[in-house]
Order: C-alpha cells, then structure tokens, then sequence
C-alpha cells in the first residue's frame, strides 16, 4: 500500500500545547513540517469521521461557538473536572476551544457532546460518498436554517477535503457578521425610539403642570376680585344706611373696580387663548407619540418575528414550513437587489414560492399584471418602490381580490414579520 503524505493546510502546534495551554504553560510553536501517520491510521481514516482534535485548530473557535450552547459547554467542562463556577460565558468558550486539541481523555468528552448533539445531522450527511455530495447536503442545510448540526456533520464526513472546510468555514463566519449586524441596527434603533417616546412624555407632563398652574392661579385672583367687590359693595351699603355714604367717593370705588374687573376679564382670555393653544399643541405631541409608539410595536414585532426564526434555525432538525405558507405564491415588488436573496431565501424556508418585480413602469409594468393573477398574496416596501407601481399594485389586487401588504422597510425584520402574519387565503 502506498503512504500517502500531506501537510496540515493552516498551522501546526506542538503535540502537548493544547494541554500545556489549559495549564496556563506558554505553546511552543512549531515549523511546518511533513506529517507521516501510520498505515492503520491512514486505512481507518478512509473509513470513519474526522475527530475534533484532528482538525486544524482554526475551526476550533467556531465549532464550540456554532455547534454548542453555554449550558452544553458547561456540562462537558464540568464533566472534564474542569473549574466552571464562576467562569463567564467567555472564558468557558476559550476552554472549550483549547480542550478541542486535546486527543484523549477531555478531548473525546467534547467530541462526543457534539456527535449526540447532532446525531440527526450527521446521520443525513452518512449517505454522502463524495466531496460533492457533502456540498450539496452543506447548502440544504444552510436553506433549511440547521446551520450548527450541518457545520460539524460537513467537517467531520470522511469525505470532506481541506478546500471545502475552507469554504464551509468562511460561510458561517460571514453569516456570523451578517446575524449580528442585523440584530445591533435593530436595537440601536428600538433604543433610539425609547430615549425619544421618554423625553417627549416629560415635555407633556411639564406643560401639564404648567397649564395646570397657571388655571389655579387665575381662579385664585378671581375669587379674590369677586370677594373684595362684595365686601366694598357691602360697606357702601352700610354707609348709606347710617347716612353718611359719599357718592363721590362710591362712583370712583366702582370706577376702579371695575376697571380691575375688566383688566382680569383681559388676562382671562388672555389665558384661555394660551390654553387653547396649549392644547392644540398637547394634541399634537399626543399623535406624534401615538406614531412613535406604534413604530415601536412595529418594530418590536420585527425584532421579536427575526430572533424566533433565528432561533428555528439553530435547532436540531430543519424547521417545518407553517401549513399557512406550504406551497403560497409570494410577489415582492420593489425593494433593494442586495436583499433579494435573503428574501427569497426566508420565503422558500417557509414553503412559500418567491417572485419579484423590481417596481419600474416605464420598462416593465406590463409584466406585473402576469405576476399579480399568479400570486396568492403581493408585499412591497413603502420606501422603496414607485408610486406609479404602487397605485398598480393596489388597482390589479382590488380588481383580483388579491391581498397586499405594504412593508414599512426593505429590512429583513419587516419582511420576516409580516410572513409570521400572513395565512393563505
């Protein structure tokens, strides 16, 4: 039999420094060199699954990350006699990274926890035979969301050669980035709404007290006014009755009271104007308000609809498509190109059938009466489409009783939420 040769396509380290590394001893690195296993060795490999710790340690970061929970990790650390009270989520995931090149003993415990975490995978990729057949499973994996169970079947197959772990490993570490940008802008957003909804509910409540202030004081003067008139009225008429009333000096009390009266009537109105305006513009915060809240609910409902099939896609099995959406015709008119393909994608997962229309009317507007009659229901973003298409749009689905849903971005979160809504008809 032949020997074949090969070289460990990344780096290599020292036997022992992986084990050195969990014993806070420094690695000593090594020049690459030829490795030469036995011939045992290289007739089993032929035959069985890759070991983790035959891996190039590249991978190892985002196989503990990708195809293992914390709570998981922290089972297989602890049953490793390894220290886990304590220890931050990060710290344990260096562990774990580190006990990934371990051969024996606490190396095994890991590679085990993976293979009955995943067993349904690997068992689907065991009628793979070639490297092309692995690929092909790889890509149903990743339509289907089951990306962590797809991940350490691929890498590990018997089949699988050193340039598709490349390119499995750069996908999921591009679909890490694009996961968690989507996830940050959604937040930082929801923030944004949240800081401004509190400061104009503190603007309200100050004008409020403002206002409310401001009647106190007016009926406290007038209560005033009205008590000082009757009790000068009073005096005059006493005065009168002992006969020594002036009626000089009674016609100027009258004069002057009610030149007071006439100038608190004039602040009065003065502040019932201020009161009415105020009004109109608390009537005014309060609709701005109720818009500010409703986007928030909008987009709470995104963020909540985008996280849940996330979390679809990390399970064990592929998620099953909704019987509301199993063999529904979509049409999404307009809308960025750069996101059609996580559209179609999202779509296809869920059972539904995607169709697109880029929303133009001087070039292709005849076509979209074709698309509408083949549709069971038409989407389209409000921010991203002509109005000539919209009004289109909306005319061929009244005239066809078909339903449409206006988006209120071209955003994943938008579009994922409003398939969570839609039922066929």
């Amino acid at each position: 039999m032949t020997v074949t040769l090969r070289f460990d396509p990344w780096t290599l380290r020292s036997r022992n420094g992986a084990a050195n590394a969990l014993h806070g001893k420094p690695t000593i690195p090594l020049p690459p060199r030829m490795i030469e296993p036995e011939l045992d060795e290289l007739q089993s490999r032929a035959s069985r699954r890759t070991r983790i710790w035959e891996l190039s340690n590249h991978v190892h970061c985002s196989i503990v990350g990708t195809c293992l929970s914390t709570g998981e990790l922290r089972q297989v650390m602890s049953k490793a006699g390894m220290a886990v009270d304590g220890a931050s989520d990060h710290d344990l995931h260096g562990q774990g990274v580190l006990l990934a090149n371990l051969r024996h003993g606490r190396g095994k415990l890991l590679h085990k926890a993976l293979d009955k975490r995943h067993r349904l995978a690997i068992g689907r990729f065991e009628k793979a035979k070639t490297i092309d057949a692995v690929r092909a499973l790889w890509r149903d994996a990743v339509k289907q969301g089951d990306i962590p169970g797809g991940y350490w079947a691929a890498l590990t197959h018997p089949a699988t050669n050193d340039a598709l772990i490349r390119e499995i490993f750069g996908e999921v570490h591009m679909l890490s980035h694009l996961v968690g940008a989507a996830n940050r802008a959604d937040i930082r957003r929801l923030s944004g709404l949240e800081a401004e909804n509190a400061a104009l509910r503190e603007k309200l409540i100050r004008q409020q007290d403002h206002l409310r202030d401001g009647i106190t004081a007016r009926d406290a003067r007038i209560r005033e006014l009205s008590n000082l008139l009757a009790s000068r009225i009073a005096d005059q008429a006493a005065q009168r009755e002992d006969g020594s009333s002036d009626e000089a000096t009674l016609s100027a009390l009258i004069a002057s009271l009610e030149q007071r009266l006439r100038s608190e009537t004039n602040r009065r109105a003065a502040v019932e104007e201020r009161l009415a305006r105020a009004n109109d513009e608390l009537s005014r915060e309060r609709e701005q308000r109720g818009a500010l809240q409703r986007r928030e609910r909008a987009l709470s409902e995104e963020l909540e609809a985008f996280e849940a099939g996330f979390e679809l896609a990390t399970e064990d099995g592929p998620p099953a498509a909704p019987s509301s959406l199993a063999g529904l015709t979509l049409l999404y008119v307009g809308g960025r190109t750069d996101k059609l393909g996580h559209l179609r994608a999202s779509s296809e997962r869920l059972g539904a059938r995607f169709l697109h229309h880029d929303g133009g009317v001087d070039d292709r507007s005849g076509l979209l009466g074709g698309l509408v009659s083949r549709a069971d229901v038409v989407m389209f973003p409000v921010d991203c489409v002509s109005h000539d298409a919209v009004g289109i749009v909306k005319r061929l689905c009244r005239q066809m009783s078909k339903p449409f849903v206006p988006l209120r971005s071209t955003g994943m979160g938008s579009f994922v939420a409003a398939l969570s809504r839609t039922t066929r008809p």
